[in-house]
């Protein structure tokens, strides 16, 4: 007997306990046994929907189910063709969440904004800079701002603080070279 079958065994016991009958013989409960008080019941119905989910999920109890693993990031042209460009500029996290959109995520690893922005650095649209606070930050490169990457800068509670935006013509050529940006290897862990 395997352990998913022994765990429905104990199931079926449990299940006639819940309704007040002896596992054993099949045979009612009768009413002033402590096994029919509506606590105790409650309680088998409780642990017999517990082990009705470790059934389904394919695992005994204590035993971690291995989830399906994804796949590298990909997205067909169709999907591509789904994207919702924003005519208002749009930063970096907010693109890459919008193409993340388009995919099942639960079958497919999401695109890493940082995979977009390490591609554009490496076509010199963006360049980096270490600033006064030891922080490495990116900018746009003129290139950069040619294809419609730019800065802007904005209030905060913390004072102001520059953003890098993305406008539509930018958004586009992201799209048109997501190809360029996955078969692109650099340092960084991809698709975090």
């Amino acid at each position: 007997m395997t352990e998913l079958e022994k765990i429905a065994y104990a199931k079926s016991f449990i299940d006639k306990l819940a309704n007040g009958i002896n596992p054993l013989d099949d045979a009612p409960i009768p009413d002033g046994d402590i096994v029919n008080n509506v606590r105790l019941s409650r309680c088998f119905f409780y642990v017999s929907d517990i082990l009705k989910q470790v059934i389904e999920n394919g695992a005994p109890a204590g035993k971690k189910v291995k989830k399906a693993r994804r796949s590298q990031f990909y997205i067909t042209r169709d999907q591509l063709a789904q994207f919702d460009y924003s005519e208002t500029p749009i930063c970096i996290t907010e693109l890459a969440q919008r193409i993340n959109n388009l995919i099942d995520t639960k079958q497919v690893k999401k695109l890493s904004y940082k995979r977009i922005v390490n591609w554009l650095v490496s076509i010199h649209a963006l360049v980096e800079q270490q600033e006064a606070d030891g922080k490495v930050k990116k900018y746009p490169t003129e290139g950069g701002q040619q294809l419609g990457i730019f800065l802007e800068t904005r209030q905060g509670q913390s004072g102001e603080y520059v953003v890098v935006l993305y406008n539509k013509e930018a958004q586009t050529f992201i799209l048109d070279n997501i190809e360029a940006i996955l078969s692109h290897k650099d340092d960084e862990k991809e698709n975090v």
